[in-house]
């Protein structure tokens, strides 16, 4: 993909993982959102798509999830919340909510989740 757009967002949370079939105190972060969008060809604006519309999907993927004990909402009552199942949720609901507006000019590509400084988690999406 030649063009590449990237939006950003954050939200607070707490969760508690279970690792190796051990179970982590409930703890928070500040989750940073990093959401791209790619595609071949601009429209006739020049834009892959507005930044402000993806933007504003993503405040509203993750507005449910902001101070919450994830482990308490959907999907994460029976998914563990790890920053890749994190990545993958908002970069599915991402794609649902947008990929008819971008249609096939673009698409989402990725979601990264940052849960803490160099601790990052990427799920790329497969392309339409």
């Amino acid at each position: 993909m030649p063009y590449t757009l990237e939006v950003s967002h954050e939200f607070c949370a707490a969760h508690a993982l279970t690792i190796s079939g051990a179970h982590e105190p409930v703890h928070g972060h500040n989750f940073r959102v990093l959401a791209t969008v790619a595609g071949d060809e601009l429209d006739d604006d020049g834009l892959l798509c507005d930044f402000h519309t993806v933007h504003g999907v993503l405040v509203e993927i993750c507005e449910p999830l902001n101070n919450v004990d994830l482990n308490a909402v959907d999907p994460f009552t029976s998914l563990n919340p790890t920053a890749e199942h994190i990545a993958r949720y908002i970069a599915d609901e991402l794609a649902e909510r947008l990929d008819a507006s971008l249609a096939d000019a673009a698409h989402v590509e990725s979601v990264s989740v940052t849960e803490a400084a160099g601790c990052r988690a990427v799920y790329s999406r497969p392309r339409p």
